[in-house]
């Protein structure tokens, strides 16, 4: 008799053993399923948002960490035409206004060097060295020691043959101010000679490209550059 009445007693201590191991697995099996379905809704595929039309006021857009406010119309890629964080955009805007182009306008053929009316942006998120830090550091590695005046009064400094610059030029501003742009020379009959204009702005890169031949106004360029990346800029971004 005694054997019977322990033998229930065992078993009861049995199950709340189990219970108590049983009630860890359930939390520990909830909390794995919880983190599963979280990493599932972060990178599960996503339709993007439609883009915005081109006559909608101006969106926020950050690249990097930095704040950038753009006409849709100014944006040349329709997936980037959308507020919120990106890698990139490609913008487009007239010259010399600083305005988007019209969309329902198709751009002339350029004909000969310099006719191009608009300058071409790209801002992306920072990666490396800073424009200035190139042009003390690796530029002068790549450079011919022949230099020579142009442009009024710029200082131009081909880059030697066999480098990852061949055929283009640093040009620079002699009198030590911030104008530099690395340039391409240009090729026979409407073929462009393009400048690069970079400016780093927190941890974003904004490279403007324009034609070589505006050069000869170096100094206006410079300063509607200047104001063009100040326009989609935003103050505190």
């Amino acid at each position: 008799m005694a054997m019977a009445q322990a033998r229930p007693g065992r078993q009861a201590r049995a199950r709340a053993r189990q219970g108590l191991l049983t009630l860890p697995a359930m939390l520990l099996a909830g909390g794995v399923a919880l983190a599963v379905g979280y990493i599932a809704y972060v990178l599960w595929p996503r339709w993007p948002a439609e883009p915005v039309a081109l006559d909608a006021p101006s969106i926020p857009v950050t690249v990097g960490s930095v704040t950038f406010n753009v006409p849709p119309a100014a944006i040349r890629r329709p997936v980037q035409r959308r507020p919120g964080t990106q890698e990139r955009i490609d913008l487009a805007y007239l010259w010399p206004s600083l305005e988007p182009p019209d969309p329902a306008a198709r751009p002339e053929p350029v004909t000969a060097p310099g006719a191009l009316d608009r300058v071409f942006v790209t801002v992306a998120v920072a990666d490396g060295l800073t424009p200035a830090e190139r042009i003390r550091t690796i530029y002068p590695r790549y450079l011919d020691s022949r230099a020579a005046e142009g442009f009024g009064g710029l200082a131009v400094q081909p880059f030697r043959a066999g480098t990852p610059y061949q055929g283009e030029e640093l040009i620079l501003d002699p009198a030590g101010g911030r104008f530099a742009a690395r340039c391409s020379q240009n090729g026979p009959g409407p073929a462009l000679g393009i400048c690069l204009y970079e400016r780093r702005i927190g941890d974003a890169d904004v490279t403007v490209r324009f034609p070589r031949d505006w050069l000869s106004d170096w100094r206006g360029v410079e300063q509607k550059l200047d104001r063009l990346i100040a326009q989609f800029h935003a103050t505190g971004g």
